[in-house]
């Protein structure tokens, strides 16, 4: 049995079209969404509307944690939007609307996916075929092995779509109990796995999924979402956990196999 697993797709849906060849099945640990390239800040969904040079200063701030001073431009910009008469939700949705089409159209049959914390969960039903299914706080077995998937992120000073309480994420991870395959957008809360080395600082991860991989010791504990971390993997209680990788930047799926 041959699995590939992708996570932080931001967009390359040209690398998503090829990203099943040859693999049994497809799993998705979400952000297909671009709203910012980080290493190009011409992408995405912000310099489209607000120029690059509006992009370069919300990264050089974000990146700096200036975070009141990152929210207090975004209000600027989008309030100069909103004096125009244009609906900021309206054009928001409509742009990630644009990017849903293209990338789950480029799903293989069968993916399975579950939500990054810049999605925004309530679109995807329109946009998921047949081919594709969607998981969040649920198990589904592939090639005789159990996969448990729990989607989005904690909450953050960065206010993503879909960042939720730990109350929430802990409810999810329980729900999941058991599995051989634990796949989640996020790590488990260990520092040398949400250091970003680019950004230059840690991203949260979920003490409730490192208390289940302690507890249950599944196989793998499967993630994305620090795009350059510190340490890609490391091993626990018998788990081996995996940062599958930044795919908007390698474009290459991580290949599990059994």
């Amino acid at each position: 049995m041959r699995v590939h697993v992708v996570s932080d797709v931001h967009g390359n849906s040209r690398d998503l079209a090829a990203a099943g060849a040859g693999a049994d099945a497809l799993v998705c640990l979400g952000d297909l969404v671009l709203f910012l390239d980080y290493a190009d800040h011409s992408r995405g969904i912000f310099p489209d509307l607000f120029g690059t040079a509006n992009a370069d200063a919300l990264v050089e701030l974000r990146t700096a944690r200036r975070f009141e001073e990152a929210r207090a431009l975004g209000r600027r910009l989008w309030g100069e939007l909103d004096r125009t008469g244009v609906s900021r939700e309206s054009v928001i949705e409509g742009a990630v609307r644009r990017q849903y089409a293209e990338l789950f159209a480029a799903f293989p049959t069968p993916t399975y996916a579950t939500y990054g914390n810049v999605d925004i969960p309530r679109l995807w039903p329109e946009y998921a075929g047949p081919g594709t299914t969607v998981l969040d706080g649920q198990r589904v077995e592939i090639g005789g092995r159990v996969f448990g998937f729990v989607g989005g992120g904690l909450t953050t000073p960065m206010r993503t779509p879909y960042e939720i309480s730990d109350e929430e994420y802990a409810a999810k991870i329980e729900a999941v109990g058991e599995v051989d395959v634990l796949c989640t957008h996020i790590p488990p809360d260990v520092p040398e796995l949400c250091y970003d080395t680019v950004a230059r600082r840690f991203e949260r991860g979920s003490a409730a999924l490192l208390h289940a991989i302690r507890t249950t010791r599944p196989r793998y504990s499967l993630f994305g979402h620090v795009h350059q971390p510190l340490v890609r993997r490391a091993r626990i209680e018998g788990t081996e956990c995996v940062n599958v990788g930044h795919f908007n930047a390698s474009g290459t799926p991580y290949v599990l196999e059994w």
